[in-house]
């Protein structure tokens, strides 16, 4: 719960319009959801979740999959990916991306010594070792969820530095373009 300016805890409900809340739910789904879902986790009318639904899906934000029994909604997955890349180069320099691929890199690294193997899959499959301790099985559990987070953060740290120059080019271009508009 956020707290309002006074201290008193706030609901989501409370702390969150409902175009926002709709958004937040549909944004983060894993799987498609139809109107009804979303309406239900957002806690908002059937009509606000659809058009708020419509408004993201015009935006390019989300799919909208039809089907014989309903009609549900996933974020679009390649808008995301473009967004998480052009994010990263906005908000970091050239030298920040190549520092947070050599940790991510770094702690990798570290997991592949510590556990003797080269992937997470691998790692994930020692998890049916029967001599393993509840403590270690959950250990390497989390290990696993990070070192696939890991890895996808690294994909996207190299997609942001391949793209840095010809982003920073289209950047300038555009600031260009705009100083020229306005003379």
């Amino acid at each position: 719960m956020a707290d309002d300016s006074r201290g008193h805890n706030q609901s989501w409900s409370d702390a969150t319009s409902a175009r926002e809340r709709v958004q937040s739910v549909a944004e983060t789904l894993r799987e498609p959801r139809s109107i009804n879902w979303i309406s239900e986790q957002a806690d908002v009318a059937w009509s606000t979740a659809n058009e708020t639904l419509e408004d993201l899906r015009e935006q390019g934000r989300l799919q909208r999959i039809d089907s014989d029994d309903a009609t549900r909604y996933q974020p679009d997955r390649t808008q995301l990916f473009f967004d998480e890349i052009r994010t990263l180069i906005e908000e970091n320099t050239r030298e920040e991306l190549r520092s947070e691929l050599a940790a991510i890199t770094a702690e990798i690294e570290g997991w592949q010594e510590t556990y003797g193997v080269d992937s997470w899959e691998a790692l994930e499959q020692t998890l049916a070792d029967e001599g393993l301790s509840s403590a270690e099985s959950s250990e390497r559990r989390d290990v696993v969820t990070f070192w696939r987070e890991n890895e996808a953060d690294r994909q996207l740290l190299k997609h942001a530095l391949a793209l840095y120059t010809d982003v920073e080019a289209a950047r300038e271009g555009m600031r260009t373009m705009a100083e020229r508009a306005r003379s």
